[in-house]
């Protein structure tokens, strides 16, 4: 069972919120559709989605995140329930119905957002009230993007929501081969008849530059067992149950762009160093801006990222 207590402080004495599950598993995942934005960093497109009638499915919510990725969740409505199994047989169908869930993006958040849906990292978040050790093992033994999260109702006004396991697929940037970029490619002065992937710039970096990456990279991820890495085509994305810090590799000027999830005028902005993009139009997510080309700030640059992460 879960140990999340919540405690209310009055006049200096402590006294313990009493937690309870929802009625009606229906209005957690109402409750959730409504907020879906705001909770998970997720973008509601649909609940109930039916699967045809070969399939015979009906899917609780759909949503696509903040990295472009599609989203299912299924909501554990009973203790004897296999959410998981349930939730990664709509995972298969969902990698089947391609076309389908493009329609249904175009039709809710336009066309532009539908041509550019990252099929690498689908996601299937399992909610529930709770979930036992063999659930949290079970996921960890499968290939694909499952996270379980918990809640608990502590009142009307009072909502906790718990990532207990997150299993990615994702490898991380440095494991990957230079190779894949092509000789024609990484001649200088030979232009590409495309725009390379945020990989494809970290292969072309210099040693100084890679280790920087590398060294955010090894940071971020030792935040918590928690945090996932989503390699995007232009950028690579860090989150927990949404994104903290979204990381561009600039191997012409040098620098890494690190945008990180934090109000800009919660931080001293630094000339030259850190600054307020929630107006300026950028790859990922995140109002500010740290321009990284050496160690000089690192202790400043763990810091905002501690808080980011602490944030989201």
């Amino acid at each position: 069972m879960t140990d999340l207590k919540l405690f209310r402080i009055d006049g200096g004495r402590a006294s313990e919120l009493t937690s309870r599950s929802f009625a009606l598993e229906r209005n957690l995942q109402t409750l959730i559709e409504e907020n879906m934005e705001v909770t998970f960093g997720v973008r509601y497109l649909a609940s109930e989605y039916t699967t045809g009638k070969v399939h015979r499915g009906r899917i609780d919510s759909l949503g696509l995140d903040e990295n472009g990725s599609p989203v299912i969740f299924e909501y554990k409505r009973t203790s004897n329930e296999n959410v998981i199994n349930q939730g990664l047989f709509y995972l298969d169908w969902l990698m089947d119905h391609k076309a389908e869930f493009q329609i249904l993006v175009a039709s809710r958040l336009g066309a532009a957002t539908a041509e550019n849906i990252d099929w690498s990292a689908p996601r299937l978040i399992c909610v529930a009230n709770d979930f036992t050790r063999y659930d949290e093992y079970a996921v960890r033994q499968i290939d694909r993007n499952v996270e379980l999260v918990r809640y608990r109702d502590f009142g009307s006004d009072l909502l906790a929501i718990e990532l207990v396991t997150s299993v990615s697929t994702e490898t991380t940037a440095t494991t990957r081969k230079a190779s894949s970029i092509s000789a024609a490619e990484a001649a200088p002065g030979k232009k590409s008849s495309r725009t390379k992937t945020v990989t494809e710039l970290l292969a072309l970096a210099d040693l100084e530059l890679a280790s920087l990456y590398e060294k955010f990279e090894t940071f971020a991820l030792s935040l918590g067992d928690d945090v996932v890495k989503n390699e995007r085509s232009l950028y690579f994305a860090f989150r927990r149950l949404k994104n903290f810090a979204c990381v561009e590799v600039h191997p012409t000027s040098k620098n890494l762009l690190v945008y990180l999830k934090l109000p800009p005028a919660s931080v001293e902005l630094v000339e030259g160093f850190s600054r307020d993009v929630s107006k300026i139009g950028h790859f990922g997510t995140g109002d500010l801006e740290l321009r990284i080309s050496s160690t000089a700030n690192w202790p400043l640059i763990e810091e905002l990222t501690r808080r980011a992460y602490a944030a989201n």
